[in-house]
């Protein structure tokens, strides 16, 4: 065991009972339902199973809670699979609930014998009607006293495929007037004639997640069932099943605040919405908070597990900004991203003395964070690019970039005196023109003299015509989960696609998924959509940390 940890409640829990005996190791497990794409909340619990499965020499899991045959997809599986390893994980076992399926029905039986369960044939809204409300208990179903020859033949009949769907469930016997309004007699099994994505058409009944997760914990052996807050009031049911059924060194469940983060949504029901009515292009939009649209736009597995392990481990729900897990990606790419030059919005520059035709090469830092990436050659010409928002005929103060008869320092090139621009007949500049002093290449004056700015330019005849894809936030506001439809809250300018951005001929060595820096914009990855002769970029991240702004202290 690491003599280090992070200090958290469910760590004390589990030292507490290592050390009282009441357990002698320690395993987890990480049981998604497979009815959509892991999001950046699900990393939180990823990062949490696996990693206190490492901290004390124990097992995780990954095990798919597969019961509801009408939402499930091996897309999704696949997908969760993939999350987790690129995360950094890998599980002891994989096991999916249906693996189960059979020993629960066994259980589902042995609790009709014990005159746990009944089979109930109210409607699904008589059961509402029945149960009560939180300040007022609910009244027994009229088929709560079956005998159990009659319930065992009628879970039978429900098993054979011989009950439509919604005309009866299997329910617990517990207490309909138990202020836990889960308590009082919860569903077990529902009747669903759909094939499902594993064992295709072998049961037409399904049991209900408080059921199998308990049990399926159990048989697997897991020690600690963490799990987030939602699901405390479900505790005593859990427990309850465990008890009833007398399983051995039951698990314990114990649960955590989920994660909350301003700017998006994670209900994987309103995530699917905003995918299946194409308001994003797909579960791996670099606009979703999914961890599939977050590693297309280039976040990195390392920021994720650094982001979940600040944020830490709390009991009670909270919310926390954007802008830190921003921060963190920042902060990683800082160190590992390589540089290069892309001019986003260009406007061709004419460096009229220098001699036509010639093209020489300067060189260029890779990582001014790790010096070990060296530098590379940098093709210079008389002909460059630099981006139009490096220029201003009438520069207002604090502007230091390019301007009439202003030098400025090109970056690892030369020093340049703007001398004029050409306009198109709508008044648009289309060339600006200066000159160069050639005794300041590398970007420094024998003389001493000082330059303010400092631009970034690629060669016009040597690049490579780029596509570049600016990403802003998916929602106008914080909190789009609370509006009344948190549709109305998407913001349908959250994607700017420019076409004809100029590159660094460097590019073209990328592989999909690298993540590079484009000096003085922001970090950017290279997309899936690219083809050879035309990459395509996501921004990752600007350069500006707010977070890092608001909270320097």
């Amino acid at each position: 065991m690491e003599t280090t940890k992070p200090n958290d409640f469910i760590r004390d829990i589990i030292d507490e009972d290592l050390k009282t005996g009441k357990r002698d190791h320690v395993a987890t497990r990480f049981p998604p339902e497979p009815n959509g794409y892991l999001h950046i909340g699900h990393a939180k619990s990823i990062c949490l199973n696996f990693g206190i499965a490492k901290q004390y020499n124990g097992t995780c899991n990954l095990r798919f809670d597969d019961t509801n045959p009408c939402k499930e997809d091996t897309e999704y599986v696949d997908s969760i699979m993939n999350d987790v390893k690129w995360l950094g994980f890998q599980w002891d076992g994989m096991y999916y609930a249906s693996n189960y399926f059979q020993k629960l029905y066994e259980y589902a039986v042995e609790l009709i014998k014990m005159g746990k369960a009944y089979v109930c044939e109210l409607t699904p809204d008589q059961i509402r009607e029945y149960r009560g409300t939180l300040t007022e208990p609910g009244k027994n179903s009229p088929y709560r006293d079956r005998s159990v020859e009659e319930n065992l033949a009628l879970f039978e009949k429900m098993k054979n495929g011989e009950l439509e769907d919604g005309s009866a469930v299997l329910r617990a016997k517990i207490d309909m007037a138990s202020p836990n309004i889960n308590m009082r007699d919860p569903a077990i099994y529902r009747i669903r004639h759909a094939t499902h994505h594993k064992t295709g058409d072998d049961w037409c009944i399904y049991p209900m997640y408080d059921f199998a997760h308990c049990l399926s914990d159990s048989i697997e052996g897991i020690t600690h069932s963490i799990c987030t807050l939602e699901f405390e009031i479900h505790r005593p049911l859990y427990n309850w099943y465990l008890e009833t059924l007398g399983i051995k060194n039951p698990p314990q469940q114990i649960e955590f605040a989920r994660l909350n983060i301003t700017g998006t949504v994670m209900s994987k029901r309103k995530l699917l919405q905003l995918v299946t009515e194409h308001h994003v292009n797909g579960w791996d939009d670099p606009r979703m908070p999914t961890i599939a649209g977050m590693r297309r736009r280039g976040f990195t597995p390392e920021a994720i597990r650094n982001f979940c392990e600040q944020i830490g481990v709390a009991k009670a729900d909270s919310t926390v900004d954007m802008s830190f897990l921003e921060h963190c990606v920042r902060e990683d790419l800082n160190k590992r991203a390589k540089r290069i030059m892309v001019v986003v919005n260009p406007v061709k520059l004419i460096i009229d003395n220098y001699p036509e035709g010639q093209t020489e090469e300067v060189e260029a830092i890779n990582n001014p964070e790790n010096m070990d990436e060296g530098k590379r050659k940098v093709i210079f010409s008389k002909e460059l690019y630099i981006d139009r928002d490096d220029f201003m005929e009438e520069p207002v103060k604090g502007f230091y970039r390019m301007a009439p008869d202003r030098e400025v320092r090109l970056k690892a090139g030369y020093y340049v005196k703007c001398t004029g621009v050409v306009k198109d007949e709508n008044g648009e500049i289309k060339e600006i023109h200066c000159t160069y002093d050639p005794e300041t290449k590398g970007g420094t004056s024998a003389d001493g003299r000082k330059v303010k700015g400092t631009l970034h330019w690629v060669s016009a005849t040597n690049c490579v015509d780029t596509e570049v894809r600016l990403y802003e936030s998916l929602f106008n506001c914080q909190n789009p989960s609370a509006a009344e439809n948190f549709l109305d809250t998407v913001n349908h300018d959250s994607l700017k696609i420019v076409k004809g951005s100029k590159a660094e001929l460097c590019v073209n060595d990328l592989k999909v998924g690298d993540v590079v820096q484009f000096e003085r914009t922001g970090y950017f990855c290279l997309d899936k959509d690219s083809t050879e002769g035309h990459p395509v970029f996501n921004r990752t991240i600007a350069l500006k940390d707010t977070w890092a702004k608001q909270n320097k202290k």
